[in-house]
Parts: C-alpha cells; structure tokens; sequence
C-alpha cells in the first residue's frame, strides 16, 4: 500500500468531506418535506379492492375486505389536510364528498394544475348548484387511463361505465389484490424459515463462515476520495448539471412522466461515471497495467446457479428484518416522511417507456453501480482496518445515508447490512448484486401491480 500521501490529495479530501457533510446535512433535511408514498401505496390497495369487488367470491370477501373501500379511502383522505394531499386524492376527495355535503371552493379549481381535473371540480360545482345537472359524456373518456377515477366519476354523475369497467377487469385486479398480499407473506414465511436455519447453524457450529475477500491496494484516504469525492461532489452535485441539461435539450416536447423517467435514468448514468472513473484511476496507481478481464472485485459470476442461489437466499433472509424494524418504526413514528420520489414517479406513471425507463435504472443500473461502490471497494478495505462485524455495519451505514432520506434511514441501514453479509458469506460481489437487484425489483413489482 501506498504510504505517500501528498498534501493536495490531503486537501481535496478535506474539503470533500466538509462538502458531502452539507450536502447531505441538506438533503436529509429537504427529505422531511417529502411525503411518505407508504400513503399512497395504502389508497391503491383500496382502490384496487373497490375495483375488483364485482369479481371477490363472497366466501372471500370477509377475509380480503375489512370495510367498504370508498369509505376507507374517505376516511384516510379526511384525516389528512386538503393542501398536503396529492392532485388526485383532493380530486377523490372532492368527488367523494361533494354530493350535497360540502361546497365548493371558489378557489378549488385554481389549486389543481392538471386541467382535466380542474374541469371535473368545475362540473362539481354546478351539480352542487343544480341536483339535475349532469356532464357531457367526453368528461368520462378523459379518465379513460386511469380506471379508478373513471369509476368514481361513473358513480358520482350515473355514467354508464360498463364500456371500460368490465367483469375482465374486475378479474385482473382480484388477481392484482391475491398477488399484492400473498407474494409478501410467502416471501416474509421463507425468508423467517431460512433465518431459523442459518441461526441454528450458526449457534451449532458457533461461528460464521465468512468466505476470504481481497481488498484493493488502498487505504481510508483513498476511500473518503471515492466516497465524498467521487459519488458525492462530482457524481452527486456536479453530474446532475450535465444530465438535466441534456435531457431538457431533447425533451422539450416530451411528456412530464418520460422527461422525468430521463432525468432519473441519465441521472444515474452520469453520477456513477466520477466514482467509477476514480476507481479505474486509483487501481492503476498500483496495477502497471489494468487488465479488465481480472476480477479486482470479486464478482466470481460463475457458477452463475451459484451466485444467484446466494444473492436470492439473501434476499428472502432480510425480509424479515427489514419489515420488523419498518413495524418498530411505524409504532414510534406517526408521519414517516422522505420515501424516494422516484417511488411515486412509478406509482402513479401510465407511460410505458418511462416504466421501461425506471426499471432499468432500479434493477439493473442502481445495483451494480451501488454495489461496486459500497460492496466491491469500500467494505473490503472497512473489513480489513476494522474487522468484518464493524466494516458491515459502517459500510450499511454510509449506504443508508447516501440515499437522503431519513423515512428510509433505517431500514435501508438494514439491507445494507444484508447485503454485506450476504457478499461476505457468499464470497461473491455478483450476489450481493442480485440480492440488491431483486430487493429493487420487488419493491419495483409491487407499484407496478397497484396501477388502477
């Protein structure tokens, strides 16, 4: 390892870290203005069960639905004030509630920036001056796109909505509430059975068999570097310069969802070519020659049923845990706020090439990249000065704070924890990227499913 260490790269490694401590002193306090989209992801289960009822057999009924789903939805909306909900929930609310209960707002209207919706409070208001009043048809076809609001304007104004709310429909989204609520528990019940075994090993044996790692030839300097330096200033503050100015040179007549969709996606690509340019530089100042063919960070791809079997071991292993520290957190904590915007992005996306767009950047881009970083270079060279227990969780701790969101922190601390067991168990970098990619994907499946 190399002992030299010259007073430049002392200094740029200071002023790094003082400008990562604001950065993300600022984004953890900006992430408390951010809702939670667990809200959100709450009011799509009910929709979906309010649209699948036609299709719930009626022995099924009491153990899927507690309450009526309208009146679910009502309530969850009532107890929030009307300016800190989303566009669509106050137009929810407004349709719920605007049958001779309440009057409009004369300001109303002017709150919403989607113009379809502010059409639909306009024509609320003059039913609530007229009983008889009732909208033209071409109201309905705007909502065409998205189902649920089409239903609620069918039931407020006596459309007929068999044209779009089909017995079909109906079907898809029974099939849409089984999937939602079984896939977690089933995945919840292995992952506690799979924890139960490997304690009982462990406890048996009364060791872990951590697989041997071989850091890269570099030191904590080299690590604040890469970290502060790297992801933080060049990839974090100076990128998204570059990557929002070229896609709103090219985006000037795309839709909002695809234009953000680029933004997420060229966002990404631009914050991770700093770091992993510094990586490729730092190797080089102690390989003569970088042969890029040798595996400097442990991927160990092959096996490949070998990789993938431990990365989705893992995965279901930290489950558990995660949902365990996330219940701890909802009983202390009323308002969890700061869930990453780009959950709601895919929660409430109807175009496709934005959802192709966000799945590439979730499950493929996002894992390797954070794992390279977080697993392949800094937990090695933790492990090494500090010993593997306290490289994990130091390594966890930083990959939680990276993310800036305080909503998150913990149970994000938590998969990095999982994650870093997981490639020192395994031996393998390449499962901890399947592991992290499967854990995206998973949380990418379920919002995709809760689309009405």
């Amino acid at each position: 390892m190399n002992k030299n260490i010259s007073k430049t790269k002392l200094f740029i490694a200071f002023i790094s870290l003082i400008i990562t401590f604001f950065v993300w002193q600022q984004g953890l306090r900006d992430s408390l203005s951010r809702p939670s989209v667990s809200f959100d992801i709450s009011q799509k289960e009910k929709e979906i069960t309010e649209l699948a009822l036609p299709a719930i057999p009626i022995n099924l009924r009491n153990l899927l639905i507690i309450n009526d789903p309208i009146e679910d939805i009502n309530n969850s909306l009532s107890e929030i004030s009307f300016d800190q909900l989303t566009e669509r929930n106050q137009l929810i609310w407004l349709i719920s509630y605007t049958n001779n209960e309440i009057n409009i707002k004369k300001e109303y209207p002017n709150t919403f920036d989607n113009k379809n919706y502010k059409l639909v409070v306009e024509n609320l208001s003059k039913s609530n001056l007229d009983n008889s009043y009732k909208p033209n048809d071409n109201l309905l076809e705007l909502f065409k796109d998205d189902r649920f609001l089409y239903h609620l304007l069918s039931k407020r104004f006596s459309f007929d909505e068999s044209q779009l709310i089909t017995d079909t429909l109906s079907k898809k989204m029974f099939l849409k509430i089984i999937a939602i609520r079984l896939l977690p528990l089933l995945t919840i019940v292995l992952g506690s059975l799979l924890v139960l075994r490997t304690l009982w090993s462990v406890l048996a044996s009364r060791k872990i068999e951590w697989k041997e790692f071989k850091p890269l030839d570099l030191d904590l300097l080299d690590m604040v570097l890469l970290i502060s330096g790297g992801f933080v200033v060049l990839g974090e503050v100076i990128s998204p310069l570059f990557s929002i100015t070229l896609v709103e040179l090219v985006a000037s007549n795309l839709s909002i969802e695809l234009t953000q969709s680029l933004k997420i996606f060229f966002g990404y690509l631009f914050m991770a070519i700093p770091p992993l340019l510094i990586i490729y530089y730092q190797i080089k100042s102690f390989e003569k020659k970088i042969i890029f063919k040798k595996d400097y960070f442990q991927f160990n791809f092959l096996p490949i049923k070998d990789s993938f079997f431990q990365g989705f071991k893992g995965f279901l292993m930290i489950i558990p845990f995660v949902l365990l520290v996330s219940l701890i957190m909802n009983l202390l904590v009323d308002n969890q706020n700061g869930s990453n915007p780009l959950l709601e992005i895919v929660l409430n996306s109807n175009n496709y090439v934005s959802f192709v767009l966000l799945f590439l950047t979730t499950t493929f881009l996002a894992p390797i990249f954070e794992e390279v970083i977080f697993r392949g270079v800094l937990l090695p060279i933790l492990s090494r000065e500090f010993g593997i227990i306290l490289g994990i969780t130091i390594s966890a701790f930083i990959f939680a704070l990276a993310h800036l969101s305080i909503g998150e922190m913990i149970p994000l601390f938590t998969l990095g924890i999982g994650l870093g067991t997981t490639r020192f168990i395994s031996g393998r970098l390449s499962s901890s990227v399947i592991m992290h990619s499967l854990w995206n994907g998973m949380t990418f499946l379920n919002l995709f499913l809760l689309r009405t």
